[in-house]
């Protein structure tokens, strides 16, 4: 089994393919140990994929796995992390951001016995207004919500220990949420200063589209992280409100029946309608107690029949 595995998702960066590949080089050449190094191409537009694939043939360090479209970065992390054979592994952006010489900093942090170490970009390298000031924001209310105080939860590098990252179900925007959701199982988590650079090529793929699903991934994962043991108790515990406003309107309807009218009729239909929704929350919770109590999870975590793989011990897959 590999000591380190280092994954990459790439999306139109074949620019910084050639000089990440480099950088990642030069800080895992002074480890002592066996080292592989992961480039998930998720379906990009442009020559990303030919340079990493040369850089494959040419090193045998480097494995690269290709989609045929374009899934998003968290399916593309779970991708890497699905098929990487290190013990500990270390995620990270693919457009330089990061910087691969904080790698080793990850390697020995993680020797003092955590099981997940996240970096924190302390002198982070992007606009105030539209990046850093909502990051902050963000990190508050992910803290708050989740219980798993985190600076930086957007930065993607990050190391954990391969039998806890593995056990994490990523989909969505999840890959920023994984200490939170690993949570769950106990680990000890670290925190340590990494570097940031400003974005050299191409353009951010982060915007204000993202904010919704950053927000219901949020709301999975404090359903996920609170309730998971005892779904019924929380669905009942949302049907309450709903069953009292249905005996209240349909008492209010019962009373108005001397002086039957439209209002008495809305009264009574919406009593019926929160009854319904009442009872529809108890049954969603009683399947879900099912679930959690007999399910398995044998959900592929990310396309795989739409990944190839080409590394320079299997360079005929193209």
């Amino acid at each position: 089994m590999t000591d380190l595995s280092i994954v990459v998702p790439l999306y139109n960066e074949e620019q910084s393919v050639r000089p990440l590949f480099d950088a990642i080089a030069a800080a895992i050449d002074p480890l002592d140990q066996e080292v592989e190094v992961i480039f998930v191409d998720d379906g990009s537009r442009d020559n990303t994929f030919n340079v990493a694939k040369n850089i494959a043939l040419e090193d045998e360090r480097l494995r690269v796995v290709k989609f045929r479209r374009n899934y998003g970065q968290t399916p593309a992390m779970a991708a890497g992390i699905d098929l990487a054979r290190g013990k500990v592994i270390v995620t990270m952006d693919g457009d330089l951001q990061n910087d691969p010489s904080d790698i080793p900093n990850f390697f020995a942090k993680m020797d003092e016995g955590y099981d997940i170490v996240v970096g924190w970009r302390f002198n982070r390298q992007d606009k105030l207004v539209s990046r850093k000031i909502p990051s902050k924001i963000a990190n508050w209310i992910i803290g708050k919500v989740t219980g798993v105080p985190i600076r930086d939860n957007g930065c993607s590098l990050k190391a954990f220990r391969a039998d806890v990252i593995k056990n994490v179900p990523l989909y969505s925007e999840m890959h920023r949420f994984i200490p939170a959701m690993a949570s769950i199982a106990g680990p000890k988590i670290a925190e340590i200063k990494v570097k940031h650079h400003a974005r050299q090529f191409g353009e951010s793929k982060y915007g204000i589209s993202r904010v919704y699903k950053v927000l219901l991934d949020l709301m999975t994962i404090k359903t996920i992280s609170t309730f998971s043991t005892r779904p019924l108790l929380w669905f009942a515990m949302l049907s309450v409100p709903f069953f009292i406003l249905s005996i209240g309107m349909l008492i209010g309807s019962i009373v108005a029946l001397g002086d039957v009218g439209a209002s008495s009729l809305a009264m009574a239909g919406a009593g019926l309608l929160f009854g319904t929704l009442s009872f529809f929350l108890l049954f969603s919770g009683g399947f879900a107690e099912i679930i959690s109590r007999t399910g398995h999870d044998d959900v592929t975590r990310y396309p795989l029949l739409t990944a190839k793989e080409i590394s320079s011990d299997n360079p005929k897959l193209k």
